[in-house]
């Protein structure tokens, strides 16, 4: 599935948003539910999500922003396979 989701495009699920909390000194994904603390990993993948990029010019843009950060297709490949399993984001 992996490279298959290369090429989707992710975008957030309806319902969700993703914010800046100071309080928390981090992003969270907000729900009607409730709310998601997110690590500084997930928050800068997630501030990638724009439902016009695809996974692959994600992975791309914060190889740039990130040169020396080893595996980190791998990771941004991970965490998507895990957002989407949790209905945080949807795939196209």
């Amino acid at each position: 599935m992996s490279q298959s989701l290369v090429s989707m495009t992710p975008r957030l699920r309806r319902g969700f948003r993703l914010q800046f909390e100071p309080v928390q000194n981090c992003h969270v994904l907000l729900y009607p539910e409730g709310m998601i603390k997110l690590n500084d990993s997930a928050g800068e993948i997630l501030k990638q999500v724009n439902g016009s990029q695809s996974v692959g010019q994600i992975i791309e843009a914060l190889s740039e922003r990130f040169p020396d950060v080893p595996g980190l297709d791998e990771d941004i490949l991970a965490f998507m396979e895990v957002a989407n399993a949790q209905f945080w984001i949807e795939l196209q």
